[in-house]
């Protein structure tokens, strides 16, 4: 800052004031005069030796007032009407000291406080280029730790949605896995409508069976359910990672900025005047809603996982509990088939046994049939012996034609002969309708036999063969 000497006014109209408290002194005196500094008056007229370097001859002083000589005219006229006093001379000389004192002070003040202003404004802008170091400091300090408690969410919340996403694998692949047992439990379902008469029957085993096809279905439901929130979980996940990416690229870039800042200094190169920034305030947050988003940010992520935590736990367990649920309907429904395929063995057992025992009894009534007809025939003989003696016997002469009781046995014998043949008919009668019935009986039993073995063979062979090995991925943990 150039020093500046302090210029103190001349007033000219001291020299051209009437004096009123002397009124006798005349006004003819005074003179207009031009004040000549004393650096453009030679103080001597006279040049100085060259060898000694002293002056050959007296000095004289011009006059300091006119600059030129008087004539003792002049001179007489000016002591006769003097100007000042001695005391105002004296009174002008301290005047002058005073004044010359007084602003050698006020110089003195000024320098003094020119160089305090100096050094309190040196001061001043270094405690706040300092202070504002150290705020960039804090600043960054600041930032530096969102951004790092950002990064570290990120991470778990990047390791979260993959874990969420092998979840959703694992759930769709759990509904893909059920469609085998739906398809199997309905295939039976066909298989046995193939039954046939009083097979065709509404047992437990199609009981079972039509309570797995609806427990699968259900178990599909609730994992579509789940699916449909897992997919809604991954994409508030996403969302809460592009916040949290969008919000560490820019922590990323304030944080370089500010690192540059804290680097400047007032040698730095590339410094440069922005006339009127310190005016331009393009901020849009406080330190405290900055802070506070950040927080808010984070907090979100937070919570987005423990969402998506508890619905991978949700879905593990629901998981389990279809799985669970199938294996047991599954096993149900395979006890069913099993104790109803014994039930269809033992009744195919005593059918057989039976029809066993009628074939041998249809065997024995017609053996009995032809011994009853073999009987009837051999009957013929004896009325035949029985009606030749009666007609034998009409032949007798006049009296000797007698009824004695020769006739009346021959009579009894012919009526016994006929009673016991029609005995005889009457039991070949009932021995062929007993041995229809016998054929029907078989009939009925060989039919319902065939049912029984087509049955045994639906169940065991076509609907058993179809749920040996339970399709089922080993996803499904027991």
């Amino acid at each position: 800052m150039p020093y500046m000497e302090s210029t103190i006014p001349i007033h000219v109209s001291d020299y051209s004031r009437t004096h009123h408290l002397l009124p006798w002194r005349p006004n003819t005196g005074f003179e207009n005069i031009e004040v000549i500094p004393l650096a453009r008056k030679c103080i001597s007229n006279y040049p100085l030796d060259a060898t000694s370097g002293a002056m050959h001859k007296p000095l004289k002083f011009p006059d300091l007032v006119t600059g030129c000589h008087r004539d003792s005219v002049h001179a007489s006229k000016a002591a006769l009407y003097t100007r000042y006093t001695p005391n105002e001379w004296f009174q002008k000389q301290v005047k002058y000291y005073n004044e010359a004192d007084s602003n050698r002070q006020l110089s003195e003040r000024l320098r003094n406080d020119a160089l305090r202003i100096v050094r309190n404004a040196e001061e001043k802008i270094q405690y706040g280029q300092l202070d504002t170091g150290r705020r960039l400091g804090e600043r960054i300090n600041d930032v530096s730790f969102w951004r790092n408690e950002i990064v570290s969410e990120l991470e778990r919340l990047l390791q979260e949605i993959e874990r969420l996403q092998d979840c959703r694998s694992v759930l769709e692949k759990a509904i893909r896995d059920i469609e085998g047992p739906l398809h199997i439990a309905q295939e039976c379902l066909y298989h046995r409508e193939a039954r046939k008469g009083t097979e065709l029957v509404h047992d437990e085993s199609e009981k079972c069976l039509l309570k797995e096809i609806e427990n699968l279905k259900n178990c599909q439901r609730n994992l579509d359910v789940c699916l449909d929130k897992c997919k809604d979980q991954l994409r508030n996940c996403r969302a809460s990672q592009n916040q949290l990416e969008l919000d560490l690229k820019n922590k990323e870039s304030a944080l370089g900025i500010d690192m540059m800042c804290h680097q400047l200094n007032n040698y730095s190169h590339g410094l440069q005047y922005f006339t009127g920034i310190e005016k331009y305030d393009p901020c849009l947050s406080e330190q405290e809603c900055w802070a506070e988003a950040a927080n808010r940010i984070i907090q979100k992520s937070q919570h987005e996982r423990n969402m998506s935590t508890q619905l991978r736990t949700s879905a593990e367990a629901l998981i389990s509990k279809v799985a669970q649920e199938m294996w047991d309907s599954w096993s149900n429904t395979n006890s069913a088939l099993t104790h109803r395929s014994s039930e269809l063995l033992e009744a195919k057992n005593k059918l057989q046994q039976h029809l066993q025992k009628v074939q041998q009894e249809i065997f024995d009534v017609e053996k009995n049939m032809e011994l009853m007809r073999k009987a009837i025939a051999d009957k013929s003989h004896a009325i035949k012996v029985a009606h030749t003696r009666l007609e034998a016997r009409m032949h007798r002469p006049d009296l000797e034609l007698c009824r004695d009781n020769v006739h009346s046995s021959l009579q009894k014998e012919i009526d016994e002969i006929d009673h016991q043949v029609k005995r005889m008919h009457k039991a070949l009668k009932e021995l062929e309708d007993q041995h229809q019935r016998l054929l029907r009986t078989r009939t009925a039993l060989e039919h319902d036999l065939a049912l029984k073995i087509d049955a045994i063979y639906i169940d065991r062979e076509k609907v058993c063969g179809l749920r040996r090995a339970y399709p089922v991925n080993a996803l499904f943990r027991f």
